[in-house]
C-alpha cells in the first residue's frame, strides 16, 4: 500500500467518525448505513447486538427521548491492517456526548465520555464499521434526560 493510499484511507475513516457524530446529532437514522455495515456487531455496554436495525434501535432508545445533542469525537488513532490491499483497520477514538432535556434549553443536561473501538472493512461502498465496542468512562448530570 502506498503512503498516499494509507493517508487517504485513514482520512476516510476519520471522516466516517465525524459523519457518525452528525448523524446522531441530526437524528438522520437512515444514514447510519453510510458508516456501518448492515451486519455489524456491537456492544454499547448493554451486551452483544447484531445488525444495523439493532444499532438504530439502540441509538433511538435514548436520543429520541432528549432534545439537542452534541457528540464530539476526537483523539483518533487509526491502524491499517489486512493484506496488500489494506482493506481492514482499527480505530480508537474518544467520545464526549452532551444531551439536553427536550423543550428545556436552560434545564438539566447529561454528559457521557468514553471511547469507541471500531473495526473497519473496506468494500464496494467504501469503509464501514463492522464491529464497535463502546467503553464508557464517565457519566455526569441528570440521566433522566435520556431515559425512555
Amino acid at each position: 500500500m502506498s503512503d498516499i493510499q494509507l493517508l487517504l484511507d485513514e482520512r476516510q475513516i476519520v471522516r466516517g467518525l465525524g459523519l457518525f457524530a452528525r448523524i446522531l446529532d441530526q437524528k438522520r437514522w437512515n444514514d447510519l448505513q453510510d458508516v456501518f455495515a448492515t451486519d455489524l456487531t456491537f456492544n454499547y455496554g448493554l451486551g452483544e447486538e447484531v445488525g444495523i436495525d439493532a444499532l438504530e434501535r439502540n441509538m433511538r432508545r435514548y436520543l429520541d427521548q432528549c432534545g439537542p445533542t452534541q457528540h464530539l469525537i476526537g483523539s483518533v488513532i487509526v491502524d491499517m491492517e489486512g493484506s496488500e490491499g489494506g482493506n481492514e483497520a482499527t480505530s480508537r477514538a474518544y467520545v464526549q456526548a452532551r444531551h439536553q432535556r427536550r423543550d428545556d434549553p436552560l434545564g438539566p443536561i447529561f454528559d457521557t465520555t468514553g471511547e469507541y473501538i471500531d473495526r473497519w472493512q473496506k468494500g464496494d461502498q467504501g469503509w464501514r464499521i463492522v464491529r464497535r465496542d463502546a467503553l464508557w468512562f464517565l457519566h455526569a448530570g441528570d440521566p433522566a434526560v435520556i431515559a425512555p
